[in-house]
């Protein structure tokens, strides 16, 4: 599933696209996301409005026209926006296409359809968007998002660590592979309780973690899976993978060999000797 660093690439690569586009229609492909796909009113809402901003919030995109309308977009597992000439082939697993005034296409194409395409009406959108995105945590690189929140929201918390990073109540956007990449860096065993964290390991994890967004943002994000951006092309923070996907390969700081447990239910990466768990 495309994490924060994906969704923000493909965010970036986007804009200068769409920016001050004029929708003319909208085509869909009859089938349903994991929610339900009112093409009717897609048209009725979109057309001949005028694209005035596309925006992430943790791992949704937020596109904003001039009449009030908007789209809140989620990948899902394998969902991908990009740029298409007008005339161009469409490829199977395309499900929504809006023609815009510049005569090219922005498609969804989603091949296992877990995506979703919200649409928040002119009429009420300001309200649902609010209500929509209430529960979500500040943003990892948002002055909102600081240690002393953090110690706060950690307070109390039997939660593994691990878990607790990926919790969007309290972090948005912060996936597995993030969270592992954040806990290695740090030394941090991944099953450790959230409420055993200093306040001084707790900057350490939110510098760490910001670092690692925003190096994994300019590569291009990771290409896991069926991720590509905006154009097409994969991005190559995967390559810089530390522990990610790595069992049994050995630790690039002492030459362990790496072990895999689940935490919380996903696949979690860790270095027996550099995250050793507090008894």
């Amino acid at each position: 599933m495309p994490e924060l660093p994906e969704v923000e690439v493909i965010c970036q690569g986007l804009q200068s696209h769409l920016l001050q586009q004029t929708i003319l229609t909208v085509h869909c492909s009859g089938k349903n996301l994991r929610t339900r796909i009112d093409c009717q009113a897609l048209q009725k809402e979109l057309c001949n409005a005028k694209i005035v901003s596309l925006t992430r919030r943790a791992k949704y995109l937020l596109l904003k026209t001039d009449t009030g309308a908007s789209l809140i977009i989620h990948l899902g597992m394998t969902g991908n926006l990009g740029i298409f000439p007008l005339h161009s082939a469409g490829k199977k697993h395309d499900h929504v296409c809006w023609l815009l005034g510049n005569n090219t296409e922005l498609r969804y194409n989603d091949t296992r359809r877990f995506g979703s395409i919200r649409l928040l009406k002119k009429a009420d959108s300001a309200k649902e968007e609010k209500d929509f995105f209430a529960a979500l945590g500040p943003e990892p690189l948002s002055s909102a998002c600081t240690t002393a929140y953090l110690v706060k929201k950690a307070e109390k918390r039997k939660q593994a660590i691990k878990s607790f990073l990926m919790d969007s109540h309290v972090i948005a956007g912060i996936g597995n592979i993030y969270a592992n990449e954040t806990l290695f860096t740090t030394g941090i065993h991944p099953g450790q309780p959230a409420s055993s964290l200093s306040s001084k390991q707790w900057k350490r994890v939110l510098i760490a973690l910001r670092k690692i967004l925003k190096h994994a943002i300019a590569c291009g994000g990771s290409t896991i899976s069926d991720f590509v951006n905006a154009s097409g092309e994969g991005g190559y923070f995967q390559m810089n993978f530390k522990i990610y996907g790595k069992t049994g390969e050995p630790c690039l700081q002492c030459r362990t060999h790496i072990e895999k447990i689940e935490v919380g239910g996903r696949a979690s990466f860790f270095c027996p000797k550099c995250q050793k768990k507090l008894e």
